[in-house]
């Protein structure tokens, strides 16, 4: 989902954007009541029922209901789009917990992540060639995207060996490039997302030694919002859940239409149906608005969090304005890790409960 040359930017700008908050405490414009609204997107299984539900209409109903227009805009390169995101080119986007923290938040832009979409179950993980396992990892060049999601698993990886990052090399490598990458005789270890994944596994002697599926509900996908944005527009985040629950009922469907629902984002994913059902039984939706409200007010969303902020934090993702990992607040139900006056990415579940009582 990233692109090095990006991803360096936004990590130097979160850097001078940290400072200038913590120097000048960080006070964010106040939004104003508006009508048209602009989200971002790029492919990836857990978050396709977006533009699908533009194309079919379920957008703009929605919309139409709370008197606002949304568009869903596809960005090629995902940190692009977190960049426009950052940028307030895009009113919100769709991203990971670690991204949200580290991009955005960390560089001063108040962000709410309102849709607790998915985790990734499977669809991240550890190729090598010629191993039997993922210790034989140690001592080797691995390729992947820094600083990124893949960074932060394959350092949760090495955890559960006995090893550290600084048992192996890591070369920076673009998601577009990665296949390309491990497909030459000389490189042995990578890691990455799907569809380059599942492509990186079917190369000769190449084997899955580790995933997603082993640290579950770590690596999130979220739907982000503008804090500003959503509390001058608070009919923004009722349409977004309207249309994501009713989207999420279709796809899981088990008839013709969900199958067709399937199918049409498969294709607007460049996929076969056959390989994005594949995806999707690596992707673990929240299927209900009560199962997303409940992981979200779990107490193991705080120590998920605590993770990727402690490695966020030790790789120099907050910038050089930040004394340690508490440098973002970070809001939860009921709780907030870090510095409280600092506050900065705010999981908000008010959207997902009004979709769970009937409210919408």
């Amino acid at each position: 989902m990233a692109n090095w040359m990006s991803k360096t930017g936004l990590a130097a700008a979160a850097a001078a954007l940290l400072l200038t908050t913590s120097c000048g405490g960080g006070a964010q414009q106040n939004a104003a009541p508006r009508h048209d609204f602009s989200i971002g997107w790029s492919i990836y299984a857990g978050w396709m029922p977006w533009p699908y539900a533009q194309k079919a209409g379920i957008v703009k109903k929605w919309a139409d209901k709370y008197g606002v227009k949304i568009n869903f805009v596809q960005v090629n390169d995902y940190v692009e789009s977190v960049n426009q995101f950052n940028a307030g080119k895009l009113d919100g986007v769709t991203v990971t917990n670690m991204d949200a923290l580290t991009i955005p938040a960390a560089g001063g832009k108040d962000t709410s992540a309102i849709i607790l979409g998915d985790y990734s179950d499977g669809n991240d993980g550890v190729v090598l060639k010629n191993a039997s396992s993922l210790a034989d990892i140690k001592g080797r060049t691995v390729y992947l995207v820094e600083l990124s999601v893949s960074h932060y698993l394959l350092a949760r990886a090495l955890s559960t060996a006995g090893l550290q990052l600084s048992d192996v090399k890591t070369v920076n490598t673009s998601d577009a490039d990665i296949v390309g990458a491990f497909a030459n005789s000389a490189t042995n270890a990578a890691v990455t997302w799907n569809p380059q994944l599942t492509e990186l596994a079917k190369m000769p002697n190449a084997k899955l030694v580790f995933d997603s599926h082993q640290v579950p509900a770590e690596i999130l996908d979220l739907l982000a919002i503008d804090t500003a944005t959503l509390k001058a527009n608070p009919n923004l985040g009722k349409a977004l859940a309207g249309i994501w629950y009713e989207t999420i009922t279709l796809m899981q469907r088990k008839d013709a239409a969900g199958a067709a629902a399937r199918a049409e984002m498969a294709k607007m994913a460049g996929s076969s149906p056959q390989a994005f059902d594949a995806q999707l039984t690596t992707t673990h939706f929240y299927a209900t608005p009560q199962n997303a409200v409940a992981a979200l007010k779990s107490p193991a969303l705080a120590d998920t969090m605590i993770k990727v902020r402690d490695f966020s934090f030790s790789k120099g993702l907050f910038g050089t304005g930040a004394k340690s990992a508490d440098a973002v607040g970070i809001s939860l139900p009921g709780k907030t890790l870090g510095n409280p006056n600092n506050v900065k990415l705010r999981f908000d579940p008010s959207f997902m409960e009004q979709a769970a009582a009937g409210k919408l």
